[in-house]
């Protein structure tokens, strides 16, 4: 006799599909921004059958250049900027690794030129640069898919099944966020001038992409935020960066969506604490605890569990963790977008999702400065 608990997990079984490369049609690839996250396109897109990776754009001297020859492209022509990549080259696709603040100005004027884009989260850093990033997303006709991996993590994935399955009823709240004792990034992350916004761009928009995608992303209604730099501003605890960083370290918001649904969100760089909760999402049937990591990673930090009643009992039906390949999920990631190029299919991770996921961040920073309430 099958017990309870595999009888609940086996409604959440799935059947994959494996999607055929076409490498007769090589895609022309060039990618924009050669620092450490372009490293991962660049290995994904080798391991391609289907992938001609022909150029490379920095903003710094040399450093395309010294990209190309230490990834083994030498023959993949450099520029020094991305108008001058796609006024010059003929591509089927882009991926866009450029400061925060520049992604929505190399992005529009990719899609102008005709060019297919695989544009690195965050989205953007406002809700303007995003919205007039779908404009010209529709009058190009090209696949724009926004680089959410975790996404094609096999434990994301089944969250999301479980609350299509509709076990858990008609979900009312959710709590989410996550982050990091200590884990404070260099680079750019740490100014407005390049990254724009800090700990909501680098990890924050992951949690809200995993619950939001989760419950077919409703649109946010109204969002009161907090914001905060007391660690990232002492040197105590971030050393010589400190003098320059001037983004967030800490955010924390009470989001009203459509349907009804609260969300209650919270994310940090750095913090007093080894997490700042489990994500919860409840339902009127059941709720579902998807344990917290030490440093957002893309996956449940343990086994996710789901509280509900069975004939008059309280039950509690773990799932096991389905194990993953981090490097696997940004190959998944870039397949599943040269795939939509080929059949011409929908884009993996669309712009009209993450738009509302800009929306809340964009919200919470506009929130925090005026200290109350903002609709979005």
């Amino acid at each position: 006799m099958e017990a309870i608990g595999d009888k609940v997990l086996s409604q959440f079984k799935k059947v994959e599909e494996q999607v055929k490369i076409n490498s007769e049609h090589v895609l022309k690839v060039a990618i924009i921004g050669t620092g450490w996250i372009a490293e991962s396109h660049v290995e994904s897109f080798k391991q391609m059958p289907d992938v001609e990776i022909v150029a490379a754009a920095d903003l710094i001297p040399g450093k395309a250049e010294k990209f190309c020859k230490d990834w083994g492209i030498e023959h993949a022509r450099c520029y020094p900027s991305h108008k001058e990549l796609l006024d010059t080259e003929e591509l089927d696709a882009v991926s866009i690794c450029t400061y925060n603040t520049t992604h929505a100005e190399c992005t529009i004027y990719a899609l102008e030129k005709g060019v297919h884009v695989l544009l690195e989260k965050p989205m953007c850093v406002t809700t303007q640069e995003a919205e007039d990033i779908i404009k010209a997303e529709k009058k190009s006709g090209k696949i724009l898919s926004i680089g959410f991996q975790p996404r094609f993590e096999p434990n994301m994935i089944k969250i999301k099944e479980i609350v299509e399955s509709g076990v858990l009823g008609k979900i009312y709240y959710i709590q989410t966020g996550g982050g990091r004792r200590r884990g404070i990034p260099g680079s750019s992350f740490i100014e407005k001038s390049t990254g724009g916004i800090g700990a909501m761009g680098d990890i924050g928009c992951y949690s809200l992409d995993m619950v939001l995608n989760a419950i077919g992303y409703p649109r946010p209604l109204s969002v009161s935020g907090y914001t905060s730099d007391f660690f990232g501003t002492n040197p105590e605890y971030n050393g010589a960066d400190a003098a320059r960083f001037n983004v967030e370290d800490f955010a924390a918001a009470f989001i009203r969506l459509e349907g009804g649904i609260i969300l209650d969100f919270r994310i940090a760089w750095a913090m007093h604490i080894d997490t700042p909760g489990d994500t919860l999402i409840l339902g009127t049937k059941a709720a579902l605890r998807i344990p917290s990591t030490d440093c957002w990673n893309g996956s449940p930090g343990g086994p996710m569990i789901l509280y509900t009643d069975i004939a008059g009992s309280q039950v509690e039906t773990k799932f096991p963790l389905i194990e993953n390949d981090w490097g696997g999920l940004f190959y998944q990631k870039i397949r599943s977008f040269l795939d939509a190029i080929h059949t011409g299919g929908e884009s993996p991770v669309p712009s009209s999702q993450i738009l509302y996921n800009q929306m809340i961040i964009d919200g919470i920073v506009e929130s925090a400065k005026l200290g109350r309430e903002i609709a979005l």
